[in-house]
């Protein structure tokens, strides 16, 4: 019985030698990451002139380590990484580099600033803006109106005048009117205007408002196809 045990024993020892090695997973297949090694890639990056920046490096075998050393290899191996430093003027980026020149102002310059707070605010205090609307004021001027200038060298009737000369409103019969199918005649002979201006000049230039001899006043108000002199009338009340 003990010679048994001990046989089974001996097979088990001899299978667990001959077991392959599983690899240290914090190592990492084929990498070496200790920090003699990394302190030794970072030397061999320096010696083919490449600067690597001085960093204090986390624990060995953590997750930031692993990033920081990604990053030192990335920042060191970028093309021109030697030269970054002389060409870094230390200023605002937007003239990180000498080369680089500042850019030019867009602008319209006849652009007012008048709505910029800011800006009038360094320009006018509450007193200046009071005597500045003053002055303004002062200059202002009311144009009185003036009487209508009379009108030569044309034998047409003035309509302007003529409404002027009125105060009855349109529709109030004032003059007499005679005959059958008044407002289908005046329909007819009004659609030969362009305008109702035009219709009350003729029929003022043919002995109206008192005769109508075409028949386009068929109510008797003085005011030929429908014409109005209310607007007329209001334009020089202001």
């Amino acid at each position: 019985m003990i010679q048994r045990a001990f046989f089974a024993g001996l097979f088990l020892a001899t299978i667990s030698a001959c077991a392959p090695q599983v690899p240290d997973s914090g190592q990492g297949v084929g990498f070496d990451n200790s920090l003699e090694a990394q302190r030794q890639r970072e030397a061999a990056l320096a010696q083919g002139g490449y600067r690597v920046p001085d960093t204090v490096l986390p624990p060995e075998g953590s997750a930031e380590a692993t990033a920081a050393e990604t990053t030192r290899i990335l920042e060191a191996t970028r093309p021109g990484a030697a030269d970054s430093a002389a060409l870094n003027s230390g200023v605002a980026p937007v003239q990180a580099s000498p080369a680089n020149p500042a850019p030019a102002t867009v602008g319209n310059a006849d652009i007012s600033d008048e709505n910029n707070f800011d800006a009038v605010a360094e320009r006018q205090t509450i007193e200046s803006d009071a005597e500045r609307i003053a002055n303004n004021a002062a200059q202002y001027e009311v144009v009185q109106p003036e009487a209508l200038p009379e009108r030569t060298g044309d034998d047409q009737p003035n309509i302007v005048a003529f409404a002027l000369s009125t105060k009855h409103p349109k529709g109030q019969s004032v003059y007499a009117r005679a005959g059958f199918g008044g407002e289908d005649r005046a329909r007819r002979n009004c659609a030969a205007y362009a305008s109702p201006d035009q219709a009350q000049i003729d029929f003022l230039a043919r002995g109206g408002p008192a005769r109508d001899r075409k028949g386009i006043d068929p109510d008797g108000d003085g005011y030929a196809c429908g014409w109005d002199p209310a607007p007329f009338r209001k334009a020089t009340q202001g």
